[in-house]
């Protein structure tokens, strides 16, 4: 019994320490990247929709061309649903995988006028039962569109910087999401996503992390010394 007290102690004790240490790699990461945000081009929570799907296996920057004429010929999600055959793929071709997404896309703004009247839902429950709409990207819409911190989105970055910097043995998104949302505070579980983002592209990329130059150098216990 005592060892078991002894147990749970210690690892209360840790508990305690990780979350210190989050709070001060929050701070150092917020006075890093204090203009954080995301880096998709949107105006509506439908735009912020397509550009989510159309950015898998691609860089924001391509998406934003791509969705600066989209935007402008596809204005509503029948819009997206009705497409001719063909036609979408070839508007969304230079973002990749054009036939997979051009089907994401139909599928889920099918299902938004079937469900929704065309509007984009903006609880996680509605979200994740569309097509194609895990939690990532429903964390994206939810966090950016309607600025509702439901959780903390995961995407490659995310998972690579919360494993260096001890914050989750997980590989697993979700499970990566349940660590954080225990660790962070819901105030900024919206920034905390896009200040990690920002930190794997500037810093602490995946080949070759620039960590004598990182801000959270000394609280990392991967880092390359």
């Amino acid at each position: 019994m005592a060892r078991t007290s002894a147990t749970r102690t210690r690892g209360k004790e840790a508990v305690s320490h990780t979350r210190a240490r989050l709070r001060d790699l929050l701070a150092r990461l917020e006075a890093a990247y204090p203009d954080a945000r995301c880096s998709l081009t949107y105006t509506t929570p439908l735009e912020l929709l397509v550009a989510t799907i159309l950015s898998a296996q691609c860089t924001d920057a391509r998406v934003n061309m791509v969705t600066r004429a989209l935007f402008t010929k596809y204005r509503t999600a029948r819009d997206y649903a009705d497409a001719p055959e063909g036609e979408l793929e070839e508007d969304i071709r230079p973002t990749g995988f054009y036939r997979n997404k051009a089907r994401a896309l139909r599928a889920c703004c099918a299902a938004l006028v079937e469900r929704h009247g065309g509007a984009v839902p903006a609880e996680m429950a509605a979200l994740v039962e569309l097509p194609g709409i895990g939690r990532k990207t429903a964390n994206v819409i939810l966090g950016n569109a309607f600025n509702l911190a439901e959780g903390i989105v995961v995407d490659t970055h995310v998972r690579r910087i919360a494993q260096r910097l001890g914050l989750t043995a997980y590989d697993d998104p979700e499970k990566i999401e349940q660590d954080l949302v225990a660790l962070v505070p819901r105030r900024a579980w919206i920034a905390f996503g896009h200040l990690l983002i920002e930190h794997g592209r500037k810093l602490c990329q995946a080949r070759a992390p620039k960590c004598p130059a990182c801000p959270l150098y000394d609280l990392c216990p991967t880092g390359q010394r």
